[in-house]
């Protein structure tokens, strides 16, 4: 039971995490953070569900963005804020995204 006390482990959910999270990947070896989400690559017509930047450098310049999606992150090492607005912001988005299917 101690062992449970002690994990620092984040739960990654089902829904969109928050811009400002930091995760780790399969395809980068080093952390990075959200900072869109439901994005665009722009020689790519897909829909990522993040775009992030490396941790803790932030964005250097486009070259080093990171398009993936939700089922790609490894794990969550810190989750980003979660006000009233960006739990507003996550469910419209996951609207808008279930009306475009």
């Amino acid at each position: 039971m101690e062992k449970d006390f002690n994990s620092l482990k984040i739960d990654k959910g089902t829904a969109l995490l928050p811009i400002g999270s930091v995760v780790t990947l399969d395809i980068v070896g080093q952390a990075v953070m959200i900072y869109g989400r439901k994005q665009k690559q722009a020689n790519n017509e897909s829909i990522w569900d993040y775009v992030a930047c490396p941790y803790p450098q932030g964005h250097i310049s486009d070259d080093t963005n990171v398009f993936f999606n939700h089922d790609q992150i490894k794990d969550v090492v810190f989750k980003g804020l979660e006000t009233e607005g960006e739990i507003k912001v996550r469910k419209e988005l996951e609207r808008l995204m279930a009306d475009n299917k």
